[in-house]
């Protein structure tokens, strides 16, 4: 536990002292964020404001999980010890940057034509689904000693389910899926002040939890595995708690500076680096199909943004005043705090649920 709180604090101070910094720096660099010109007449006064913010949570949690890490060998020797970088915390943190890094190639092509027109879509798609393989192939073909993978080649709920075995070459492209799926999700949340950052805090301090009573409950604990039936078959739990909790506390920091009125914006870097690191919690926690639940605020504003092109490319007819759905209120006269904070209820309100599902499948065999 104590490894956890190391990590999440360094990542909070880090992201809350290195914020301000990002912001002179990027204004300094002239790296303001361009708006569209088709785009709600109300987001043109944010024009300009420093962009690129999600370098400061990805490199904060990148260090608090070094600071973390170095707090391990002073637990109880039931929780084990690394001398090194776990192959977990490898493919977790190589999500968050190297997504966010497409993410950044993509704000930099914005601030140097000083336009909204960065990577293509299939560019974005094309870097992502390159990150997706080369992590997922890591994920499943680089066993632990004792032989688990960080990924699995059974589609999970809250577990794997034994029946649903897609094999390694399946498994791979279901981690693609889930990578490109939630990155791009809150990729698309981002478009208020704070709205993506809020909810991924939500999502991530979930999978923090799961991570340490998956940790708490993990049959590679051979103490534990003796005097109870019921454990978790994951690989490196505690890591994963570890950047999990380091990514929310980072974002934390950073929301005292993104937050309405924002100071600064975290950007593609730190939207697509985000949903690729909450991708990978969802794989290596085994909750595959259950992160679509945690996560349904990203899920329900990449539905709708789907319906909205669907509809308009077959009937020519928009479903919604606007996608993504928050701009749909906007333009229905809510004020931006109001959506964000509605949105932030209806975050919690799913990951509530989801963490409840989480539990009761474990008080179910227990009890």
């Amino acid at each position: 536990m104590r490894a956890v709180i190391v990590a999440a604090a360094v990542a909070f101070v880090i992201s809350l002292l290195g914020t301000p910094v990002a912001i002179r720096v990027f204004t300094a660099l002239k790296a303001g964020q361009p708006i569209r010109s088709l785009g709600l007449a109300s987001n043109q006064g944010k024009k300009g404001t420093p962009a690129m913010g999600g370098v400061v949570f990805i490199v904060a949690t990148v260090l608090a999980y070094v600071a973390g890490h170095l707090a391990l060998p002073t637990l109880p020797d039931r929780q084990i010890a690394q001398e090194g970088p776990t192959m977990t915390a490898l493919v977790l943190l190589g999500l968050f940057v190297f997504c966010g890094a497409v993410g950044f190639f993509d704000d930099f092509l914005k601030v140097r034509r000083r336009n909204s027109d960065g990577l293509s879509a299939k560019g974005k798609l094309l870097g992502q689904a390159i990150v997706g393989v080369g992590f997922g192939i890591a994920a499943l073909y680089e066993p632990s000693t004792n032989g688990q993978t960080v990924a699995s080649e059974h589609i999970s709920l809250i577990r794997d389910i034994s029946w649903l075995d897609v094999g390694k070459v399946g498994a791979v492209m279901v981690f693609v899926f889930v990578i490109m799926a939630m990155s791009n999700g809150v990729n698309l949340t981002d478009g208020l002040d704070g709205l993506a950052t809020g909810a991924s805090i939500l999502v991530l301090g979930a999978y923090a939890l799961i991570g340490f009573w998956q940790y708490r409950h993990w049959c590679a604990d051979d103490a534990y595995a003796r005097a109870n039936d019921y454990c978790y078959q994951v690989r490196d739990p505690l890591e994963i708690a570890m950047i999990a909790a380091a990514a929310a506390a980072a974002c934390v920091g950073f929301l005292w500076w993104n937050t309405s009125p924002a100071r600064i914006f975290m950007g593609d870097v730190g939207s697509l680096g985000l949903g690729g690191l909450i991708g990978g919690l969802a794989v290596a926690t085994r909750t595959t199909l259950l992160s679509v639940v945690i996560g349904g605020l990203f899920v329900l504003i990449t539905t709708t943004w789907v319906i909205q092109i669907v509809s308009f490319r077959t009937t020519g007819r928009r479903v919604f005043r606007m996608v993504p759905l928050h701009h749909h209120f906007e333009l229905a006269g809510w004020s931006e705090v109001n959506i964000v904070v509605r949105f932030w209820i209806v975050a919690g309100v799913c990951v509530a649920i989801g963490l409840g599902v989480f539990y009761s499948d474990f008080l179910a065999v227990v009890g």
